[in-house]
């Protein structure tokens, strides 16, 4: 009997959670204040936007390209002849 008497609580609070979770959600006060909210963004976006800073491109040119020649000696260095030659 107990067992019962706690589901049916169960169900009961289940029930008016989203009783009162649709009410406000749906209610005329929320819809006014959510259609205000997104009319007011665009408002918000142009007087942010006219305090941004606009940063000249500085990144032009910077790559710069090797060639490797293919008649240059290259050494070929051994990591144990480095460790003895003291140079």
């Amino acid at each position: 009997m107990i067992k019962e008497l706690k589901y049916l609580f169960y169900l009961i609070i289940i029930f008016f959670f989203f009783f009162f979770t649709a009410r406000y959600y749906f209610s005329d006060e929320n819809i006014k204040k959510s259609y205000r909210s997104i009319s007011l963004i665009d408002d918000k976006i142009n007087l942010i936007e006219k305090d941004l800073i606009f940063l000249e491109s500085d990144t032009e040119n910077i790559i710069e390209y090797v060639e490797f020649k293919k008649d240059k000696k290259t050494n070929k260095y051994s990591f144990w002849k480095l460790l003895y030659n003291d140079n």
